[in-house]
Formats: structure tokens, sequence, C-alpha cells
């Protein structure tokens, strides 16, 4: 069998010598961006200074007091540099133009017609340089000319008919976590005809819509009602195939503790912890004897469950299971995730910013310490020549 051997150090290389524009917003496109950033590639957002720029530049939660840099911005926007150019301006697109040429990729994510008319099509920009690699987010494909808005989609997908209380209405989650999917399904597919372009040396187009990230993701829950003819419904955090998995139980101090059971032996090991013995043997406890009668019997199951949890105080608990290797975690607010110790080896350090890396390294690839997200035209003069406005 034939094998592509692609050292590690020629890897880092290819990286480092990466020229990326993006002509994306929000959050897909520049999550894609920022990836190749903390890859070492030099990445070039090109934003439109009439608009502001990036519309999530002025995205600020009630009270937040930021520049131009909100912390939406700062999200996803690492190791960039920001140069703003008008494309309908004859000047600036020569400029723009002049950037592509000898770019390897581009990353867009303009609705339907945009592109063409701003002259950034795959079409005209390919002919300018065959060997790039064009990337293109859509809400709905290439072809539709609706816009992609991460929350329609969720509740067109699916998505929202499934999340939230059982007895409640759709909940939409609480990232734009399809706009997260489609993201890696951008990279993963520019990564491939990177990889076909050693070969052959042409450049190519990766499209990847909103909607074909969301059906993509919905896995289990999809083949629910494909093989199985059900329609998952609503069922808060539990899961529709085991239990108790995905559910969760007020501890003595009033935190909350979740439970992942997958297998009958972890569910032995959790009553035993519990002081529980005699499953076999105890004729109340044999509704729950296996996997399928846990899940029949749910309700009930959490009924018991909840009053035996309710004794342990949660870090008690927590241990308990922990050393039996019951699947278990407390739940907690964003604020006691990042003072986790485990966290700080995910986070990216500027100046006055601060925010999660978007990309967890192989060992392979050396983790790097990117510049903070750009002020809006911060490099224009530096990559154009131009003067800022």
């Amino acid at each position: 069998m034939h094998q592509m051997i692609i050292p590690a150090a020629y890897l880092s290389a290819m990286f480092n010598n990466l020229k990326v524009v993006e002509l994306a917003s929000v959050l897909a496109g520049p999550l894609t961006g920022q990836f190749f950033a903390e890859l070492g590639a030099q990445v070039i957002k090109i934003e439109n200074p009439v608009t502001g720029g990036d519309v999530t530049r002025s995205w600020k939660a009630p009270g937040e007091n930021s520049d131009d840099r909100s912390a939406y911005f700062t999200s996803c926007n690492w190791g960039k540099k920001s140069v703003a150019l008008d494309l309908t301006s004859a000047d600036d697109y020569a400029l723009l133009i002049n950037i592509v040429r000898d770019a390897d990729v581009v990353i867009t994510s303009y609705k339907s017609g945009d592109a063409k008319k701003l002259q950034v099509d795959y079409e005209t920009l390919s002919k300018l340089n065959p060997c790039l690699i064009y990337g293109e987010i859509t809400g709905y494909g290439p072809t539709s000319d609706r816009v992609g808005y991460d929350a329609v989609v969720q509740a067109e997908s699916g998505f929202m008919d499934m999340n939230g209380p059982s007895e409640g209405d759709p909940v939409k989650m609480p990232v734009a976590l399809i706009d997260v999917l489609a993201a890696h399904h951008l990279k993963e597919g520019l990564l491939l005809a990177l990889i076909q372009r050693l070969t052959t040396g042409k450049g190519n187009r990766v499209t990847v819509s909103l909607m074909e990230a969301a059906l993509a993701s919905l896995v289990n829950q999809a083949t629910n009602w494909l093989v199985g003819g059900k329609i998952p419904g609503r069922k808060g955090s539990a899961h529709p195939n085991i239990a108790p998995y995905g559910d969760f139980f007020n501890c003595a101090d009033g935190k909350k503790i979740l439970l992942a059971i997958g297998s009958d032996r972890q569910f032995r090991d959790l009553l035993e912890v519990l002081g529980i013995n005699g499953l076999n043997a105890n004729t109340d406890l044999q509704k729950f004897n296996s996997n399928t009668l846990r899940v029949q019997n749910r309700i009930a199951l959490n009924e018991f469950l909840s009053s035996k949890i309710a004794r342990f105080h949660s870090e008690e608990l927590f241990l308990k299971l922990k050393s039996k290797n019951v699947p278990s975690g407390l739940i907690k607010n964003i604020k006691e995730v990042f003072e986790d110790p485990g966290a700080a080896s995910m986070l990216l350090n500027a100046a006055d910013r601060v925010a999660p890396r978007t990309f967890v390294a192989p060992d392979f690839i050396q983790k790097r310490n990117l510049s903070g997200p750009p002020k809006l035209g911060e490099h224009t003069e530096e990559i154009t020549g131009k003067l800022i406005r």
C-alpha cells in the first residue's frame, strides 16, 4: 500500500508559510481563520470600514466595556491582521487582488450572489491564482438564496425540537453550535484540499452549508427516526437510549451532580457507592436490572436515585463515584469551569484579552501564543502600504 509520509517538521513549515485571506464575518468563517492562525499561518482578515467591519465587533453584552473588539469578536479572531478595504472601491479591490494573488486559502461567508457581485467568487479568484483553495460557508448551499442564521438552522434541523424540558417549549442551544460545527467541517474540507494540492498542484473549492453541518451532526438522534421510526422528543438533559445518562440530581449542599451511566456494571457500581446492595434479589429494584428496563422505567429510576443522592455532599459523592470509575460530574457555571487548573492550557492570553483556543493541538503541532484580536484596520498600512483612514 502506497503511503505519503509527511515529516512533522515539513508539516509545521507548511502551515508557517501558509497565507490565508478571510473574507468572512460573524462566527463560522472567523473560527476557521483562527484555526489556521493557531497552526501558524498568516491570516489576513479583510473588513469593510464603511460598515464598521465584522458585525460582531458591536455585539456587546449589557454593561460590556470594550473597544471595537467585543467579547464576541474576541472569541474567534486571534492571531489575525485586520485590513480595512471597501471592495466596492476600485482602488481597494485592486489592493485585495494583490493580497490574493499569492494566497493559499480564501475563506468567505457571503450571501448568495454577493461574492460574484464583488468579484471575489471562486471563478474570478481562481483565474488569478490557480493554486488557490477557496472555502465557502453558506446557509443552505451555494444555489440557495437564503441567508444562514444559526438560530434558524437550529430550528429547521430538528435540534430545537429535541432540546428543552419534556413539558416545555423548544430551546435554542446557548452557543451558536451550528456555526461551530460548520467551521469544523470547513476546516476538514480545506485540509483535504491542501493535501490534494500537494500531489496535483491545483487549488479547489470547498463549500459547507450550515444546514449540512447540522444534519451531519444529528447522529444517533437522526437514526432513532431513520432506523427506528421514532421521532425524538424533548427529554431535558436525559438520553433517549440510556439511563441514567444526562440525568442530574440535587445533593445535600444544593449542588447538582450529573450521571452518565453507560453499562449495567457501572449502574451496579453506582448502587454500591450509594450503599444499595442486592439488585437482583430485591424485587423492587429488578425493574432497573438492565439498561432497557431503566429506560422504560426512567421516572421511577430518577425518583429512587434522587432520594438516595440527596443524602450526600456533592464533593464527597463525586470523589466516591470517581474512585469506582462511575461516570459523573458536578454541574458548573462558566466561572467555575475556568477556575479549574485543567482549563489553563486551553487559554489564549494577550495584554488585555483572554479566550479559549479553538483548536486542541496534537503534540506534533506547536501550540502558539497568538497576538490578540486586531482593531479594525490595524494592519492596513502594514499589509497594503495604504494609510489607515
